[in-house]
C-alpha cells in the first residue's frame, strides 16, 4: 500500500480484526525530513488507524520508539525514564480505537532484510571504527523481544497505552565500552568524555512488558547473534 493515499490502505486491512502498522521511515541524515520522515509518520499513521476505524478492526498495535519520548527537558534530572515521559495523544481517543503503542530503543538481533537498517548500521560503524554521536540513545532490545511484544500486546486487550521496550537503560558511553569489551579484535572507539547525564541507568526498565510476561534477552547475546548475522552474510 501507500500509506499516504488512503484509497490504498483500507483494502489492505478490510477484513481484519485488529492491525500491526510497523512502517514508518528512519533515514538518520534526511535530506528533507518533513516530507522523508514527517510526512509518511504522522499521515501515514492517521491513515492506518482511520481506516481500521472504518473497516471495524478491533485492536491497532503502533510501532513507535524511543525517539518519540526524547529529548524532554521538563522530565526530572534524577528519574528513571518510563512510559509517562511522552506527550498524551487525544486523537486517538476520538478515533475510539483500542490501541497499545510500543515504544523500542536501537532494535537490533538477527536480520531478515536482504539490506541493513539504520539500527544496524550504527552498529556496523563501530565495529568498523566510526565514532558514534547518539544523543538520544538510551538502550537497545533484541528484535525477537520486539516481535513478541507486539503478540503479547495484541492478544492482551488490558494492554492500552505506551509500552517502553528496552532491555536497560544506559547510556551511549556503556554501548560502545561494552561492544569495545566484546570484541577487541576490532577497531571500536570508546567514548573519551560521557555527556548523557541525564540518563538514568536502570534494569529492567519495561516493567508494563515484563508485568505481560516479556523476558527480554541478554545485551551479551543480542551483540552476538547480531554480529554473527553479520558475518554470515557477509557484512563484516
Amino acid at each position: 500500500m501507500d500509506l499516504l493515499d488512503p484509497a490504498s490502505v483500507r483494502p489492505a486491512i478490510d477484513g481484519t480484526r485488529g492491525v500491526f502498522h510497523l512502517a514508518s521511515p528512519l533515514i538518520l541524515q534526511a535530506e528533507d525530513p518533513e516530507n522523508e520522515l514527517l510526512e509518511p509518520a504522522v499521515k501515514g499513521t492517521l491513515n492506518v488507524l482511520r481506516a481500521a476505524k472504518d473497516c471495524g478492526a478491533g485492536r491497532v498495535v503502533l510501532m513507535s520508539s524511543q525517539a518519540a519520548m526524547l529529548p524532554n527537558p521538563g522530565w526530572p534530572a534524577d528519574k528513571v525514564i518510563d512510559e509517562d515521559c511522552w506527550a498524551d495523544v487525544e486523537l486517538l481517543k476520538k478515533l475510539q480505537i483500542a490501541d497499545a503503542v510500543l515504544n523500542p530503543g536501537m532494535v537490533l538481533g538477527p536480520m531478515l532484510t536482504p539490506s541493513v537498517n539504520a539500527s544496524l548500521q550504527l552498529l556496523l560503524q563501530l565495529l568498523a571504527g566510526e565514532k558514534l554521536d547518539l544523543d538520544i540513545y538510551i538502550g537497545c532490545v533484541d528484535v525477537r523481544d520486539v516481535a513478541h511484544s507486539l503478540l503479547v500486546l495484541y492478544e492482551n486487550p488490558s494492554a492500552q497505552g505506551r509500552h517502553l521496550c528496552l532491555e536497560s537503560i544506559e547510556r551511549l558511553v556503556d554501548f560502545t565500552n561494552n561492544i569495545a569489551d566484546l570484541y577487541p579484535e576490532h577497531r571500536v572507539q570508546r567514548i573519551p568524555e560521557d555527556k548523557q547525564g541525564w540518563v538514568v541507568r536502570a534494569k529492567d526498565p519495561s516493567k508494563k512488558l515484563i508485568g505481560l510476561g516479556v523476558r527480554f534477552t541478554p545485551f551479551d547475546k543480542t551483540i552476538r547473534d547480531t554480529v554473527g548475522c553479520f558475518r554470515s552474510k557477509g557484512h563484516i
